[in-house]
Parts: structure tokens; C-alpha cells; sequence
């Protein structure tokens, strides 16, 4: 689609076939950064046993289509796509590795998403941790798979 139709929500297709696992491709959607995570099996493993100190681990509040409503939040469970805007003050998170030491973030961190500002921090599926600014977890935005390797943002199967 032209710039012009992209602005104004026109679907964007997104080629994914170069992304190796642990990577994170962003491309703009209305606007909005939106993040592609080619998840490891590591990253996957770390969303178990988080549900106590999140804030919403199960995606009650509707910041994700139904399809995304589950602990991973995405169609399949290595490739997570989420808007990459903090949902406290629109402020952009950064990906942060397991126990990066420069994070401040303590040597038990998982791995995720680390928002300098406020000092928020979501999990490798965009859930927000408890007693942080933000008050939702990342917003996953329609999307589906044209194929294995070949992604519409912007438009499921349902609003097809």
C-alpha cells in the first residue's frame, strides 16, 4: 500500500522468513511500531510460572484478539507481535535479555520488555508485571499468517 494508505490502517505484509530465533524485527503499522519476535524455546519457557507476578497473566482485558488470549499471546507460540508502545504513557519499551547486566533489571530477570521512562516491565509475551506504571499488558494488533513466512499486520482472519 502507498504511505498514505499505510497511515490510514491499510494492512501491512511483513516478510519474516529472515528473522532467526531471539530476533525482533519492527515495522510500522498506522503509525505505531509494531514488534515481531521470533521467540526461543528459552524465551517461551520463561512465560511459566509468572502468573503471580503479573498483573493480568491470563489477557482478561481486551488488549488482544481472542486468538491471542493465551499465555504465549500469539497464533504461534514463537512468533509473538505486539504494538511497541508502553501502555502507561506511550513511552517505547526495549527488549532486554535474560540477566542483562546493564538493565538494573537483577540477575533473576527473564527476559522481555523494559520501559525506561517509568520503569515498567512485561514478560516475553508483552504481560505486564504487578505494581508497575503501566496499567495493561502490550497491545497485540489483528494479524494472521498468509503463510509459513508471510504475515498480515493489521487485518485477521476474522475482520477479513
Amino acid at each position: 500500500p502507498s504511505e498514505r494508505a499505510r497511515s490510514l490502517g491499510a494492512a501491512v505484509e511483513v516478510d519474516i522468513a529472515g528473522l532467526p530465533p531471539g530476533s525482533m524485527l519492527t515495522v510500522e503499522w498506522r503509525g505505531k511500531p509494531v514488534w515481531i519476535v521470533r521467540r526461543t524455546p528459552e524465551m517461551l519457557q520463561s512465560l511459566q510460572g509468572l502468573e503471580a507476578q503479573l498483573a493480568d497473566p491470563a489477557s482478561a482485558k481486551d488488549q488482544q484478539p481472542d486468538y491471542a488470549r493465551n499465555t504465549h499471546r500469539s497464533i504461534q507460540p514463537e512468533v509473538f507481535v505486539a504494538i511497541g508502545i508502553c501502555t502507561h504513557l506511550g513511552c517505547s519499551p526495549t527488549a532486554v535479555a535474560p540477566g542483562a547486566p546493564q538493565s538494573g533489571l537483577g540477575a533473576g530477570w527473564p527476559g522481555g520488555f523494559f520501559c525506561p521512562c517509568h520503569g515498567s516491565t512485561f514478560d516475553n509475551a508483552g504481560r505486564v508485571y504487578r505494581n508497575k506504571p503501566a496499567p495493561t499488558n502490550l497491545e497485540v494488533p489483528p494479524h494472521r499468517f498468509l503463510s509459513a513466512t508471510r504475515l498480515l499486520i493489521g487485518e485477521d482472519s476474522a475482520s477479513a
